[in-house]
């Protein structure tokens, strides 16, 4: 028995999507594409609110700083996976497992209370719109956005200090394509009873709290609009909540369906196939949901590419000048 545990291990392997090796080039070009458009989209909404006055609103900050958190959160997964897959290792070092999970669970946490405080930044432009600025102030934006980091940070480095005190077995893969948290505390030998009651914990205060405080949000909204006499005026509010209602259903149903499929089909590598929703697709998919129904978010980058394109041409015909 002793020979089965280990107390320190230095690596761990990640298994990833599909041990087939004809599937491995089709998996890393398919999740480069993913990576790339999920980056430059996030990048293009913070360029545009960044760069234009006129988007210098609460609900804009918020998206900016969402589409900052989804760069991150598919930073910290991807760019792994992509290099085991072109250098035909699994390897990864315990150090940068419980790195990589930490990372992981501070970005998805983030994603959660971010979509949160969005949901209450609809409620009070909708409910409230005489006091939206003196409710939503600069001050007040900032703060919950800080906090927000502050208690995903806490939670991250929680629930990594309780890995960290697991010894593991030999069999040290992992079927997954990252260091996920429930798959490592599965791996361990010692005794999980902590780490399980802390991950109920986590789970019903930094998940079920959040999407209870956006369905109550949104019943206020959607009591607000029904007392609303001009109809144009309930389509307008309603139309202001439709992107970040279409991200709040696809985050929170894909995560959802990441549970019921893990626990119908007891397959971790359909467990791993099925996150790829909520980790890779919904990242992909905000900026999308965000800036083809905006025409504000059309308009900045429009204007900013419009003077990107005058200020090159002014400096080549400048450099032309004798």
């Amino acid at each position: 028995m002793e020979q089965k545990n280990l107390t320190r291990v230095s690596e761990f392997l990640l298994l990833g999507l599909s041990e087939e090796p004809e599937l491995q080039l089709l998996i890393f070009g398919l999740f480069l594409a993913m990576y790339l458009i999920t980056v430059f989209g996030n990048l293009l909404i913070i360029l545009a609110v960044s760069s234009d006055s006129h988007l210098h609103t609460p609900m804009y900050f918020f998206l900016s700083n969402l589409s900052l958190v989804d760069i991150c959160f598919t930073s910290t997964t991807i760019p792994k996976m992509l290099l085991n897959i072109h250098t035909q290792s699994k390897v990864i070092t315990y150090e940068g497992c419980i790195t990589q999970m930490y990372f992981f669970l501070l970005f998805a946490v983030s994603d959660v209370f971010l979509l949160t405080i969005m949901a209450y930044d609809r409620y009070v432009a909708i409910c409230h719109p005489l006091n939206y600025t003196v409710i939503m102030n600069p001050r007040l934006c900032r703060l919950l956005v800080l906090v927000s980091w502050i208690v995903s940070a806490l939670n991250s480095f929680l629930e990594s200090l309780m890995v960290l005190r697991l010894s593991f077995c030999v069999d040290l893969e992992i079927p997954h394509f990252f260091c996920e948290l429930i798959q490592m505390v599965q791996l361990a030998c010692s005794d999980t009873f902590l780490n399980d009651m802390l991950t109920y914990f986590v789970t019903v205060l930094l998940d079920a709290g959040p999407l209870a405080g956006i369905l109550y949000s949104y019943s206020k909204i959607i009591s607000c609009i029904r007392g609303m006499s001009s109809v144009q005026g309930k389509y307008k509010a309603f139309s202001t909540c439709v992107s970040h209602l279409s991200v709040v259903f696809l985050f929170y149903c894909t995560s959802l369906g990441v549970y019921l499929s893990s626990a119908a089909t007891h397959s971790s590598h359909s467990t791993a196939a099925a996150s790829v929703m909520y980790t890779v697709i919904t990242p992909m998919l905000n900026p999308f949901i965000y800036s083809l129904r905006n025409k504000d978010i059309k308009g900045a980058l429009k204007r900013f590419f419009g003077v990107a394109a005058i200020t090159g041409t002014v400096v080549l015909r400048l450099e032309k000048c004798p």
